[in-house]
């Protein structure tokens, strides 16, 4: 699955180099995804290219980049491209750390989604804070295994913590 170029509404004052422009998931190293899972993954990739703020540390080119993800056998690969496809780097990311909040995100997601059809306002807020704690948590546990790689804004981690809970294998 291909996404890009992303919009062009971006905030006034970033950096437009320092982004993200396409990301491919790479069917041959990640589960087969079921219909609902798909489309998870697919909105998690539109939500993270709509506006990010991703830069490679170090010496290494300006973006925009392309980021192609799949899956490792310690958790997730991330190869780095530039927008003509040159190569740049390769990241392994461990969900070793990410394991325990990516089980507790998509339970409470699970929960979220079931009860916002029937649950009192004050319950299905609840839910939701406890759903937005957890995706804060993620995210910054996720800035923090990639410090000194890649840098990040704290909305560009959340959305890319979100795509690794969607590409993560379920059990």
């Amino acid at each position: 699955m291909t996404q890009g170029p992303a919009g062009s509404d971006r905030p006034e004052g970033r950096d437009l180099h320092a982004r993200l422009s396409a990301v491919t998931l790479d069917p041959e190293t990640l589960p087969v995804a079921s219909l609902d899972a798909a489309h998870d993954r697919q909105m998690a990739v539109h939500d993270l290219l709509e506006a990010n703020v991703f830069a490679l540390a170090g010496e290494n080119p300006p973006g925009p980049y392309h980021l192609l993800m799949g899956g490792h056998e310690r958790g997730f690969f991330l190869r780095i491209s530039d927008e003509a496809g040159t190569h740049i780097r390769d990241f392994v990311l461990s969900v070793s750390p990410l394991r325990r909040i990516i089980k507790d995100y998509r339970m409470i997601c699970e929960t979220y989604y079931a009860t916002i059809r029937e649950a009192s306002p004050s319950r299905i807020e609840a839910i939701d804070m406890g759903r937005r704690g957890l995706h804060n948590e993620g995210a910054a546990a996720l800035r923090e295994r990639l410090d000194g790689k890649i840098t990040l804004d704290e909305e560009t981690a959340r959305r890319l913590f979100t795509l690794l809970a969607a590409l993560h294998p379920r059990g």
